[in-house]
């Protein structure tokens, strides 16, 4: 007696979606409007693909990279990586030059799907990602006639034009590399981390569940999260298995056209960070009664924790929930989810009490464990107030780095997070504070101590260090203290310049500030808890907020 053993494969979840849903609609937002396609044909087009990525020589287990904006297209390269077998290695369209470059280069990508308006940025790096052999330009409207340096370039539709749709999925090990996500989360060079089928399968079924976000194929999704972020939150799979319909904005990001595109499909849950619904409040606010959200009943909130007015108006102006999650681009990356009642012991909760448990991390995802534990790998007890790193495990856990020993990230099967957290008596994770020198702008991580590094290379400068000043916006942004040699003549405009070469915008210090020293703690850090504390009791302000509440 026993059960059939059966791989979790994710172009099953693929096959059974394009079966029981095959006119529902996959809407991308173009320039002049929307594209459909109905699940049946983004199957075929997906089928396509694999055949024309077959023809290209790319095999099992072979890298292709997406440079793309959350679209139709995108999810083609999804489903179509999946089902061959080959990994998809989803690229930051946000990241720099230098980090660009270098998990181009480390994950191995052979070919690379493009949008033919992020062609520029991959550009930069044409010269110095040498086993790119191909590149792959999806062109949206007003987009048509792309040009581009990068060799060996060729439009989307005529790479896949003529191909059959329909491409006999191999029987593959369920612990076969599906997706390869990189984080710049850490000190130093961005670290991969490679989703298995079964690791992203049994995420796809928990992500689903009532208790965790609650998805059902009556459901409308606009991914918002960007869908290189560990596999967009995963939901692009929930979405797909169910057979949900999905809305993507691709480029078109503003909070007007964001409005705009759910009330016309009427979206009942969407996905992003706190800034994103922070803008989408403000029109809101600004335009009463233009555009109808009746629909949405869930607005899933990650990257950092949504403040208390932001869940409270939600709930009581639309009734609108804000599910909060927590979790990392090594966790798949849920690992614990906040709903406005978890237990059924608050059904009776006062508002506040429930909106103040909104705004904790949430309750351990079923399957995952987690404990929080001392200096000495001490576990620490669940009362709400002992604080310590966040230890987790479980099937969708990286257990290590691609082709990169952290042995500083794992401890006896056990991931360390980074994060400091309290866990209360009702298994609520607090998120407290980060062990690592990482800063959370935007919904995106800067290292404070990659920026250190390359700043104390301009000649003139003894000294930096960078951290974090909050942002109503962005959540945190990035200034920089900098002690100069003595005599030397450096200005500010010469250290942002001199990092431009390497990060991205959005990556440099809001502000340069010269100081005499910089605290150090009893072993010689910087003590980077006196530089924030100092500036609080200064009444630091950012340069875009002087002169503003904050």
């Amino acid at each position: 007696m026993g059960m059939q053993q059966s791989p979790l494969l994710m172009h099953k979840l693929i096959e059974r979606s394009a079966i029981v849903a095959p006119d529902e609609e996959v809407v991308t937002a173009t320039a002049d409007g929307v594209r459909r396609q109905t699940y049946r044909e983004t199957r075929a087009r997906s089928h396509q693909l694999a055949h024309a990525l077959a023809a290209a020589k790319i095999g099992i287990g072979d890298r292709v990279g997406t440079f793309m904006w959350n679209g139709s297209r995108h999810l083609e390269a999804y489903w179509a990586s999946a089902g061959m077998g080959c990994v998809l290695h989803t690229i930051n369209i946000r990241l720099g030059p230098k980090d660009l470059e270098y998990i181009i280069n480390h994950a191995g990508a052979e070919i690379i799907i493009v949008d033919a308006d992020l062609l520029p940025a991959l550009e930069t790096v044409a010269e110095a990602i040498p086993k790119v052999r191909q590149i792959v330009v999806a062109a949206e409207p007003g987009f048509e006639g792309w040009t581009t340096t990068l060799a060996n370039a060729i439009d989307y539709e005529d790479f896949i034009a003529g191909q059959p749709e329909h491409y006999d999925w191999p029987e593959i090990p369920d612990s076969s590399a599906l997706g390869l996500c990189y984080t710049s989360g850490t000190t130093g060079d961005p670290k991969g981390v490679e989703y298995e089928h079964r690791s992203q399968y049994l995420h796809t079924l928990v992500q689903s569940l009532t208790d965790t976000m609650g998805l059902s194929a009556t459901d409308t999704l606009c991914g918002v999260v960007p869908m290189f972020h560990a596999q967009g939150w995963g939901l692009p799979w929930a979405a797909t298995m169910l057979g949900m319909k999905q809305v993507m904005p691709h480029r078109f990001m503003s909070p007007e056209r964001m409005i705009q595109l759910m009330s016309d499909e009427g979206v009942t849950i969407s996905a992003g960070v706190p800034t994103i619904w922070q803008g989408v409040k403000s029109i809101m606010e600004a335009q009463p009664g233009v555009y109808d959200l009746s629909k949405l009943e869930r607005l899933t909130c990650g990257g950092s924790a949504p403040p208390l007015s932001l869940i409270s108006w939600y709930w009581d102006e639309h009734h609108v929930e804000m599910v909060q999650g927590w979790g990392m681009t090594e966790t798949s990356p849920l690992a614990t989810t906040s709903r406005r009642v978890m237990k059924r012991n608050q059904l009776g909760a006062d508002p506040q009490t429930l909106v103040e448990n909104q705004a904790k991390a949430g309750q351990l995802m079923p399957g995952l464990e987690m404990k929080i534990v001392d200096d000495d790998f001490n576990e620490l007890p669940w009362d709400g107030e002992a604080a310590g790193e966040v230890l987790i495990r479980g099937p969708w856990i990286a257990r290590e780095c691609y082709n990169n020993d952290q042995p500083e990230k794992f401890h006896d099967g056990w991931l360390i997070t980074g994060d400091v957290a309290k866990i209360d008596p009702e298994a609520y994770l607090i998120i407290a504070d980060r062990s690592k020198d990482l800063i959370k702008s935007g919904g995106e991580w800067i290292s404070s101590v990659d920026l250190e590094n390359h700043i104390v290379g301009v000649p003139g400068v003894a000294q930096a260090c960078v951290v974090a000043a909050p942002h109503p916006k962005w959540d945190e942004r990035p200034i920089a203290l900098v002690v100069l040699a003595e005599g030397a003549d450096v200005e500010a405009n010469d250290i942002i310049s001199h990092c431009e070469s390497n990060y991205a915008k959005w990556q440099l210090p809001d502000e340069v500030l010269f100081v005499d020293s910089i605290p150090h703690t009893g072993t010689g850090k910087m003590d980077k808890k006196a530089v924030r504390a100092n500036l609080e009791a200064e009444g630091y302000q950012l340069p875009d907020l002087r002169g503003h509440q904050r």
